[in-house]
């Protein structure tokens, strides 16, 4: 196993620089196996759901590592189930590290993919299967990294607990749950989260982020309704015609720009890897988030734009009951990515103001998100991370970032525990598969992964 995990590293070695790192041969060799039986277990949501068997896998491996099995916990829930495993320190007075993740994936079919998502391959230095980058890859790698501080003889002063929810993906029940249970951490290791970004033409690491807040989640419904009639005899007070005319509204509409100490870092970080006209957008902007100049370049970019404030945008619209007929009731979903620091009836009322429209009523669907501000920059963490990055990558720059969507580190900001995304995987832009077809991930990310989570525990832990 460890000839043929060197052996299949070297196929991507012409692209990924020297890494400053030891070897861990045994860690290594465990972090590929069990990634590939984690990928051979179809943990989607419904009827055959393996995700039990993913926790049981985990489990054992933690077993067999050195954990106690009393500290080991597994709950089923509904279809699904969460792991909880704590590693107990020296000092119980102390709040607990938690290391967090997800055990579930998307769906995947079979007649989509190029092999059976299902069916872990590895060929030309790559990964393959469902889950390869999100997340059971980053799963098998943090496990085998405890495994290996266990082998090294090292004791923790505070508890370290993994855990891995069991629906990230769909209902977040199980995130919750956990987060609930384990409130009274110091601070939460997101590994579904943040990662490392590698030049498209050389392969060489550029730079680090690390995911500090998210934005919330939010749909809205817009209704407007009116009494129908023949529809060879029109009336003004067509539904469809009204609602069309508030959404267009809404679309022209512009949430204010902000900026959080957070983005202002990245902006400043992440300016040096975009074009020259962008770059230079994100500086004005973090210096000065009213710069209309910078505001109209960011808001062009659709990879940019959700992070100079709250955006707000059409999905869904349905309406009408026959062609002869006038509409009598028309909806539309609008779905809405709130800057942190904003509630969703805060956005609503916005909404409803700027479609300026009596005879329509709107409504927020709740869909299992909540609000949450960011987590602080908190300097103990800052500095694990760069301490842990640089030790693998030397002189790789290090800033933080906002998710555009939801991750468990929602749930414990919710509750006030600071919450960090901080994957050590590198990937191209062009090789995120995450969700989609082919999900693949990089074998070279092993070895400095681990090393990174050698350090960063023990950092984190002490």
């Amino acid at each position: 196993m460890i000839g043929l995990l060197v052996g299949l590293a070297a196929a991507a070695a012409q692209e990924t620089p020297k890494i400053a790192a030891p070897e861990h041969p045994q860690a290594e060799a465990q972090a590929l196996d069990l990634a590939k039986r984690a990928i051979s277990l179809r943990s989607v949501a419904g009827p055959g759901n393996q995700t039990p068997q993913v926790a049981a896998l985990f489990k054992s491996a933690l077993v067999a590592g050195g954990f106690a099995a009393e500290d080991i916990e597994v709950t089923p829930v509904d279809d699904t189930a969460y792991i909880i495993a704590r590693w107990r320190g020296s000092d119980p007075s102390l709040k607990p590290l938690v290391i967090s993740g997800h055990m579930d994936v998307v769906e995947a079919k079979r007649e989509d993919w190029q092999r059976d998502p299902f069916t872990p391959i590895v060929e030309d230095g790559f990964l393959y299967g469902r889950g390869a980058t999100d997340m059971k890859f980053d799963s098998a790698l943090a496990i085998a990294s405890l495994i290996e501080l266990k082998r090294q003889a090292y004791v923790p002063k505070r508890d370290i607990i993994i855990e891995f929810s069991g629906d990230e993906e769909t209902t977040m029940k199980t995130s919750a749950m956990i987060a609930e249970k384990l409130a009274n951490a110091d601070l939460v290791l997101n590994i579904d989260g943040g990662n490392g970004t590698l030049n498209e033409q050389t392969g060489a690491p550029e730079y680090f982020s690390w995911q500090g807040a998210e934005k919330t989640y939010a749909d809205y419904e817009l209704t407007v309704t009116s009494p129908g009639g023949h529809s060879s005899r029109p009336r003004r007070d067509n539904a469809i015609n009204i609602l069309s005319a508030a959404l267009v509204r809404i679309d022209k509409y512009r949430f204010k720009p902000e900026v959080s100490p957070l983005m202002r870092a990245y902006f400043k970080g992440a300016a040096a890897y975009e074009p020259p006209k962008t770059g230079a957008a994100m500086r004005a902007f973090a210096a000065n988030p009213a710069d209309q100049k910078a505001i109209e370049t960011l808001a062009a970019d659709p990879a940019l734009v959700g992070g100079i404030g709250t955006t707000c945008v059409t999905t869904m619209i349905n309406g009408g009951h026959a062609p002869n007929a006038l509409p009598q009731r028309v909806t539309a979903n609008i779905n809405c990515r709130i800057y942190p620091g904003h509630k969703p009836t805060d956005i609503m009322a916005e909404l409803k103001r700027v479609a300026a429209e009596p005879a329509m009523t709107i409504k927020y669907l709740p869909a299992g998100s909540v609000a949450t501000d960011a987590s602080p920059m908190r300097t103990d963490f800052i500095a694990a991370v760069t301490k842990g990055m640089n030790a693998v990558y030397p002189g790789v720059p290090v800033f933080p970032s906002m998710a555009a969507g939801a991750s468990d580190s929602m749930w414990f900001r919710h509750l006030n525990v600071p919450s960090y995304g901080a994957s050590p995987v590198f990937i191209k832009g062009s090789e995120d598969f995450s969700h989609g077809l082919n999900e693949r991930d990089r074998l070279s990310n092993i070895r400095p992964a681990i090393n990174y989570y050698l350090i960063v525990v023990r950092e984190l832990s002490d």
